[in-house]
């Protein structure tokens, strides 16, 4: 049986999976309840830094995360991300300051630094490359699920038994996770024991140049992202939803039901074909959910949202790999994360801003980001033009 045709379904695999969807579970069930918690905190005016701390740690941990899961292993690295998970989950009750609340934000976005940077790598090492895009969409679907138990759990944990238990109980999923991955084969041909010199990162660590169009795109396309996390809570209350979670269940629903059929799509017919289409589905899905009055025009949106992430999400992480060079695989995940965080934390800081606690400004936010999205779009038209007429001199 010739290799594309063997099962990727591998314990390997599976287990990759289960970690991850405990992961997102993990820091995706408390997103919905933090807007409302640092308004009782007394810091209502800093509900942009909410995601945009946590991406910041994020995108700067991302050169370190891709240099050390190119060296010192894949395993540790994820490992490393769900522990920071289980610690900031039992000191949010603790640190129960405006201060402390926002610094712990910042040290939670370490989290999403390392695990899924090392995650992608690990998918790379163990699946054949003409399947890359189906195994991604596959373990992105896990995530994903993850991103849609996770909100909708904390909702119903804080409703029942307080928001405590809720920053306890994404302790526990991100335990569990640890667990999973602790078990795990590392799949580093070379790998080198943890030394300082990991720890340093030169010009040429931060950035792989040949992965950068991947990442161009990941940057435009992520600033919605940003923007829904930090407004969409508040906009769900204000269309009468009785769990802030809801939005952020429907668009996952979606994205798990469109994203392994995407991801097999664009090894079929190329990545930029299928990432054009989730563009301009995610852009319509903005321009839904800035017209929505009624929570049923909402949740329209989120699932136009969901399906335009499900389509993005695969094949702009397969068309990542396809672009770099197999021994900097981890630096270059690397630089589509960072660019995602980038991309999150511009639209959450930008939204959060111009927000302010004006409820009525959230349509036009959104409406701007459209904009954004479109220059994505144009940009991406423009990459596909210049490659091919250099095809063809050749």
């Amino acid at each position: 049986m010739s290799q594309n045709k063997k099962s990727i379904y591998t314990l390997q695999f599976i287990l990759l999976c289960m970690s991850s969807l405990l992961f997102s579970s993990s820091f995706n069930m408390i997103i919905p309840e933090l807007p409302s918690y640092l308004s009782s905190l007394g810091g209502a005016e800093y509900k942009g830094l909410i995601i945009s701390l946590f991406t910041l740690t994020a995108a700067i941990s991302r050169p370190f995360s891709g240099k050390l899961t190119d060296k010192w292993g894949r395993v540790p690295v994820m490992a490393v991300g769900s522990v920071v998970c289980l610690i900031c989950g039992f000191l949010y009750p603790i640190l129960s300051s405006v201060s402390g609340f926002l610094l712990l934000r910042l040290v939670h976005g370490f989290s999403t630094g390392f695990k899924p940077t090392a995650t992608s790598a690990y998918v790379a090492d163990i699946i054949p490359q003409e399947r890359w895009g189906e195994a991604l969409g596959l373990h992105g679907l896990c995530f994903s699920i993850g991103g849609a138990l996770g909100p909708a759990l904390g909702g119903w944990v804080v409703n029942a038994y307080g928001i405590d238990v809720m920053f306890y109980g994404s302790s526990f999923l991100a335990f569990l996770s640890i667990v999973i991955v602790m078990n795990m084969k590392e799949t580093l041909a070379t790998k080198e024991k943890l030394h300082r010199s990991m720890f340093y990162i030169g010009r040429k660590d931060i950035i792989d140049v040949g992965a950068l169009p991947a990442g161009i795109i990941t940057f435009f396309s992520y600033t919605a992202y940003g923007l829904i996390l930090t407004l969409i809570p508040d906009w769900s209350e204000h269309l009468g939803a009785q769990n802030k979670g809801i939005f952020f269940t429907a668009f996952t629903i979606a994205s798990v039901l469109i994203r392994f059929g995407a991801g097999k799509v664009s090894d079929r017919h190329g990545r930029t074909n299928v990432i054009l289409a989730g563009l301009v589905v995610t852009a319509i899905a903005l321009f839904v959910i800035s017209e929505g009055t009624h929570i049923n025009m909402l949740l329209a949106g989120a699932a136009l949202y969901g399906m335009g992430t499900g389509i993005l999400s695969p094949a702009i992480s397969a068309w990542t790999i396809d672009l770099s060079n197999p021994e900097h695989r981890g630096k270059a995940v690397a630089t589509m994360y960072i660019s995602m965080e980038i991309g999150i934390g511009f639209g959450a800081l930008l939204g959060g801003s111009y927000y302010s606690d004006h409820i009525m400004r959230i349509p036009q936010i959104f409406k701007i980001d459209i904009l954004i999205i479109i220059t994505g779009l144009l940009y991406l038209l423009y990459w596909k033009s210049r490659n091919t007429n250099k095809k063809m001199l050749k």
